[in-house]
């Protein structure tokens, strides 16, 4: 994982920016007090860490990924950030008041002892929150007309909502609750569902090496979806497509819960 991230930490940071929505909507979720600290597990370049920061979070960030934090740490040096992974957290026992882990779970080689770990580090009626897609929103991507083999690999590796919440449960913390997020045509972070509304994104190298679905897809596949994709938009068919997928399940969803 260190090393794929690695990788797509070069040139990362130009297409995944903090989106203000989302930062808000990880804000309210979190609920953060003056005087505590949050955690940023698998913050990356740290776009959300920086982004909470400035409002006033006493953030810490974590990351496997050297180039990334290299990155993060260039642009904001008074964060504390820390090279590691989630299933061995360099921090001691109880030491966080809070915690967000956005699009990152389906990274986590094992989600039981990820969770183990962050109950470890978090105090306890500490707030975990959590933002993700699902297999079943994902099957609502129109992507996956295009690049069908590319989505079932990513829909494979992320893990379904009745896992994480059994995960949660078997490791001391509560569900709170869920919210939908769907995506809006102003997204400033251009990962994988980005480009719902506006098709020709992916035909930008630079976004598609932000995301990691593109950057672990089959070349070929890659290619031969991109070309159609082209043509699609350039025939306006791509409005049919897309108009074929619409549902109401929500492109991501965000998990709270509290550590009990």
């Amino acid at each position: 994982m260190k090393a794929k991230y690695d990788k797509i930490g070069i040139g990362y940071n130009q297409t995944r920016k903090a989106d203000k929505y989302l930062t808000d909507r990880l804000f309210y979720h979190l609920n953060p007090a003056k005087g505590k600290t949050y955690l940023d597990i698998g913050c990356g370049t740290g776009n959300y860490t920086i982004a909470l920061n400035q409002k006033g979070v006493s953030m810490i960030g974590i990351d496997p990924s050297v180039e990334m934090l290299k990155i993060a740490k260039a642009k904001n040096a008074n964060i504390q950030w820390y090279i590691g992974n989630v299933e061995n957290i360099q921090l001691e026992d109880e030491v966080v008041d809070g915690a967000i882990a956005s699009l990152t779970i389906h990274h986590w080689p094992d989600l039981q002892k990820g969770f183990e770990e962050m109950n470890r580090v978090l105090k306890k009626n500490s707030r975990l929150v959590i933002f993700t897609s699902t297999p079943h929103q994902m099957k609502g991507y129109w992507l996956n007309y295009y690049f069908p083999k590319m989505l079932e690999d990513s829909m494979h590796q992320m893990p379904t909502y009745e896992k994480v919440a059994a995960c949660l449960e078997n490791n001391s913390f509560h569900i709170l609750g869920t919210e939908k997020y769907f995506v809006k045509e102003d997204l400033e972070d251009l990962f994988l569902q980005s480009g719902k509304y506006n098709p020709s994104l992916y035909l930008n190298k630079q976004v598609r090496r932000g995301i990691s679905s593109f950057s672990l897809a089959q070349a070929k596949e890659v290619t031969s979806g991109l070309e159609k994709l082209e043509d699609d938009i350039e025939s306006g068919i791509i409005d049919s497509i897309i108009e074929k997928y619409k549902h109401d399940e929500g492109d991501y969803l965000f998990i709270m819960a509290i550590k009990k």
